[in-house]
């Protein structure tokens, strides 16, 4: 059965595993599944599910690299922040996409950013020791609990509207952000890979949580078939977010962004080539 308790329980967990190691949330993966295994279910309970699960997996996800010391608190405040006004106004605009365009916009999305984290030159930032900044830069000098440190500069402004873009954006397709904010982090703000998917699932987090309540006084949760799919996917997603963020720094970086190229190019190709 489609509904079986055992295969949402092992989708939730796939999803938690891979979507907390490329620090995307997993709600590229459950989207597509959903609209494969669920045909009749509209946009907006699709994104309304998809972003139960994903605050699942962002919060523990949160739990475990903050155990690790790899998020950068102060840039996640503020670009979570700024997702939180875009996310709700995206949440409000579910209601109001046709099922169609969802799937082509989405689709056309991964493997656009799919082709972009394949084909891109592989290059490290270097901070200028004797060089002032201006307001908008801000520089991070962060030591993890392994020991590893990370030094970095980004601009602040630009993190701000990338993070007002990705909080419109995150609920209409109901993928989290994720998965437009750890490209944008690493190849924008010059962010270490394993600094921007754990600062990536804290500003998740925050998102997520936000967009939830939302659809909860919408009333997308009033269902009973729909709370038993986000019950069973959500225990899932927060034991896979574990494993995810356990196994997430024996990676390599370059790794982690191929991965995620791969897993993008997949999911778009297949969403496209599904729709009709």
């Amino acid at each position: 059965m489609i509904d079986s308790v055992w295969l949402l329980f092992v989708i939730g967990l796939l999803v938690g595993g891979l979507g907390t190691l490329i620090g995307a949330g997993g709600g590229f993966i459950l989207v597509p599944v959903l609209l494969f295994l669920y045909p009749s279910l509209q946009p907006d309970a699709i994104t309304a599910i998809s972003m139960a699960i994903v605050a699942c997996n962002a919060t523990s996800g949160t739990v475990a690299y903050a155990r690790a010391q790899r998020i950068d608190y102060r840039a996640g405040m503020q670009f979570a922040a700024f997702t939180i006004p875009g996310s709700i106004i995206g949440v409000m605009a579910t209601r109001y996409i046709s099922r169609s365009f969802f799937a082509i916009v989405f689709g056309s999305l991964l493997v656009l950013l799919a082709l972009y984290l394949l084909l891109k030159k592989e290059g490290r930032q270097k901070i200028p020791v004797n060089k002032g900044y201006g307001r908008s830069t801000q520089v991070r000098i962060l030591t993890d609990k392994s020991g590893e440190t990370y030094r970095y500069s980004f601009n602040k402004y630009i993190g701000w509207g990338i993070s007002l873009v990705v909080g419109f954006i995150s609920p209409i397709l109901g993928i989290g952000g994720g998965i437009i904010h750890v490209p944008a982090l690493i190849n924008w703000l010059q962010f270490p890979v394993h600094v921007a998917t754990a600062t990536s699932h804290f500003i998740l987090a925050v998102m997520s949580v936000v967009s939830v309540v939302v659809h909860i006084i919408q009333g997308s949760y009033q269902d009973a078939a729909i709370q038993r799919m986000v019950v069973c996917l959500g225990i899932g997603a927060i034991i896979g977010a574990q494993a995810g963020a356990y196994f997430s720094h024996r990676v390599k970086g370059r790794a982690i962004e191929r991965a995620l190229a791969v897993s993008l190019g997949i999911v778009g190709i297949r969403i496209l080539l599904g729709h009709h």
